[in-house]
């Protein structure tokens, strides 16, 4: 089994920064993408960014130029610097990865996910 699992939510004013963090852990060969996701109340859940095992990099239009993806491969831990928070960044905040396990199939899995307040 895999297991994802996320931290570095909380609440935070405009204008100010998070990081979240998510490692994944158990029967693991290697990891695809990796991704960070978010659901607002009332709202589907949408992409925020993702990052590819070639390092490539893609963000949604309303995070680009203040989120941060980055990932550790040693670690399988991916990381999301957010700053310039608005309230409109208010989610639950839903780690994802393609992960490869040892019987080479790929799966897909999600963490449980983490709150992010922005206050303004």
């Amino acid at each position: 089994q895999v297991q994802l699992v996320e931290s570095g939510g909380g609440l935070v004013q405009a204008g100010g920064s998070l990081r979240l963090s998510c490692a994944a852990s158990g029967s693991i060969f290697s990891i695809n993408a990796m991704g960070w996701y978010r659901q607002a109340p009332g709202n589907q859940r949408e992409f925020v960014a993702g990052d590819t095992s070639g390092g490539s990099t893609n963000y949604a239009p309303s995070v680009k130029g203040r989120f941060t993806i980055s990932r550790d491969n040693a670690k399988n831990t991916v990381y999301l610097q957010m700053n310039s928070l608005k309230p409109e960044d208010t989610a639950v905040y839903y780690c994802n990865a393609e992960v490869v396990r040892y019987n080479r199939a790929t799966y897909n899995y999600w963490g449980q996910g983490t709150q992010v307040t922005v206050s303004s």
